[in-house]
């Protein structure tokens, strides 16, 4: 009986999938796609199946999920995009304040100081 077992664990090849569970992930983030491919996509978007009148099937828990985190993602983004545009626009602004200050005190260098009021 012990010769069966040894016989048998030879013969069994072990499955590792840490690294094989990642293969092809760079390519894909190298081609713009999610590292996992059930990440997103139609596959995981669209609805399994449609009844014979056309309307969709009611979504799958998994489906539910995606859509309330995609949801709040958009509901950070949005105020944090609101706040990227207006530091934006007051840099711009300082900037600008910055360029015609040293503008002036370019004209008060090669004009004459007397007609530079600071």
């Amino acid at each position: 009986m012990a010769a069966l077992g040894s016989l048998l664990s030879v013969g069994v090849q072990r499955l590792h999938c840490s690294m094989w569970a990642r293969a092809g992930s760079q390519w894909r983030l190298q081609q713009g796609l999610a590292a996992n491919p059930s990440g997103y996509g139609p596959l995981t978007e669209l609805p399994d199946c449609s009844y014979a009148d056309g309307h969709p099937a009611p979504p799958m828990k998994g489906q539910l999920q995606r859509k309330t985190q995609k949801e709040k993602f958009a509901r950070r983004v949005v105020p944090l995009s609101q706040e990227m545009d207006a530091g934006i626009q007051a840099w711009q602004l300082r900037q600008q304040k910055l360029q015609e200050e040293k503008r002036m005190k370019h004209l008060c260098i090669t004009t004459s100081p007397s007609q530079c009021q600071e």
